[in-house]
């Protein structure tokens, strides 16, 4: 990985943007962290794993998702369910078994080939409804779903320094990986106020993927969670290190140079961002919560109360403030069919993107 990494900087002259660095690292192929066979889910670090994502701490994560697309599948008359970067399969598992026949074909768009064949094994009862694809087909009918998929996609980083912007990437300083920053034209959408050292990033991969999405999403609807905060909090003065962070053995660390390949690297969603993204592409905002809000909304009160006592103590993790359910947000976009979708009944922030 490292070798690799070093030829890509050689070769574009002794300095590699970030957002190229970071999809190197994670999806060069057989390589980078999501395209290497290492485990990376799991709920405890004892397994091997890097992290946990709320499919493998509760099936009631899936089994609530299920309500809204069971609900969006009915007011826009489709019959399938395309789910991006399905990990572990634990979310497509969930979803399959709630909604039964009302989905025709499952397909899940996975660029990992061993995530791919974990998949195969893991959803082998379903077949031969589910199918897998890598890369977008031309049109799409359906309901599109994404759990932690935003985050993983590569961001550049934009530096402020004496009051100066910068775009940081990557160089090679006696033979190891090291920051390097060059001057730009680029600003992120919202400058932060003030004069004093910054760092953020900006998401030019995903809100491209969500305009391509828009602009192949003929009819249906479509579902992400993940963590993050919209544009006016996203560049607050007082968030000034950026929010790149790495997973590895469940312990997280600030560092994306040190072990490529060997760690998962994220950045928190900008989902006004993502949002604008979609309406310009002509694919409108169905609602935006928090996750806890989304799950609440969907009756997970009531599925925890006919739960187990270990399994209520794990879903509480997915609903809780302090745990995942306030850093987590669910925003749904509709093309052909607006409706009042349970999962942003209420506690909806669209107005706050």
């Amino acid at each position: 990985m490292r070798k690799l990494i070093g030829e890509q900087v050689a070769r574009n002259g002794g300095w590699l943007p970030f957002d190229r660095y970071m999809a190197l690292a994670l999806y060069a192929p057989g390589l980078g962290y999501y395209a290497n066979a290492s485990r990376k889910f799991g709920t405890m670090p004892g397994s091997g794993s890097d992290f946990a994502t709320a499919p493998e701490m509760s099936p009631l994560f899936g089994r609530m998702l299920a309500v809204q697309v069971q609900e969006a599948l009915e007011h826009t008359g489709t019959h399938e369910v395309w789910e991006f970067g399905a990990g572990s399969g634990a979310l497509a598992v969930e979803l399959l078994q709630a909604l039964g026949d009302r989905v025709r074909r499952y397909t899940i768009v996975e660029l990992s080939a061993h995530l791919r064949a974990r998949q195969q094994q893991v959803l082998a009862a379903f077949a031969p409804r589910v199918t897998w694809a890598d890369q977008l087909p031309e049109k799409i009918e359906g309901v599109v779903v994404g759990n932690e998929v935003l985050d993983a996609m590569p961001v550049k980083l934009l530096a402020r320094r004496n009051n100066a912007w910068h775009e940081r990437g990557v160089a090679l300083r006696e033979g190891r990986l090291a920051w390097s920053e060059v001057p730009t034209h680029l600003r992120p959408p919202v400058v932060p106020g003030g004069t004093g050292d910054y760092v953020t990033e900006v998401h030019h991969q995903a809100e491209a993927f969500m305009r391509t999405l828009a602009e192949r999403l003929v009819r249906g609807a479509a579902f992400f969670i993940d963590y993050g905060f919209p544009e006016a909090e996203y560049y607050h003065p007082q968030r000034s290190m950026g929010t790149v962070m790495c997973h590895r053995g469940h312990l997280a660390d600030p560092d994306p140079l040190d072990a490529p390949g060997e760690k998962d690297i994220s950045a928190h969603v900008n989902f006004t961002g993502i949002a604008v993204a979609a309406q310009d592409a002509g694919l409108p905002t169905l609602g935006y919560a928090s996750q806890g809000r989304f799950l609440v909304n969907c009756g997970i009160g009531e599925a925890m109360a006919a739960a187990s006592v270990q399994d209520q103590v794990a879903a509480q993790r997915l609903i809780a403030d302090h745990e995942m359910g306030e850093l987590f947000k669910v925003i749904g976009f509709q093309r052909g069919a607006f409706w009042e979708a349970t999962g942003f009944r209420t506690g909806d922030r669209t107005h706050t993107l």
